[in-house]
């Protein structure tokens, strides 16, 4: 929770991310190197600050920042910030959008559906919001005036 109120996050938005990633393995390590409970890609995790991707409070403080850039970045769309966050931001970018990868599109249904269930759970609600923002539909966690 520290981690999440700390970024301005869902916790269920986090809690989802940590899951949908590790399935809360502090000791994981992807095929792709990605390491620890948020998954963080080494080169990552340094320019985070990170120096244990294994520690978990280290671990989830940095891949919580990560998602809160992310999150600014693509002006509080879900959908694409979940993107950046499984394929990076330059993939998102390039294909204006999420990209047409099969990974990437399971990762944010996951993730979604997580949310729902720990929001239901944890009484914090796991509320998706649909707002229009410059004239795009967003998908969020918050609503945005």
């Amino acid at each position: 929770r520290q981690a999440a109120e700390r970024y301005d996050l869902g916790f269920e938005l986090v809690k989802a991310v940590i899951h949908a990633e590790s399935a809360f393995n502090p000791c994981a390590v992807s095929e792709k190197g990605a390491l620890g409970l948020m998954q963080l890609m080494p080169n990552t995790a340094r320019d985070l600050g990170v120096r244990d991707t294994f520690d978990p409070e280290q671990n989830i403080l940095a891949g919580s920042r990560y998602l809160k850039q992310m999150m600014l970045r693509y002006g509080d769309d879900l959908q694409l910030s979940l993107a950046a966050y499984n394929a990076g931001p330059s993939t998102v970018d390039r294909s204006g959008g999420v990209p047409p990868f099969p990974e990437t599109h399971d990762y944010i249904r996951k993730v979604r559906k997580l949310m729902r269930v720990y929001g239901s759970t944890d009484g914090s609600g796991g509320r998706l919001y649909r707002v229009v923002k410059n004239g795009h539909v967003l998908i969020t966690d918050r609503p945005i005036p």
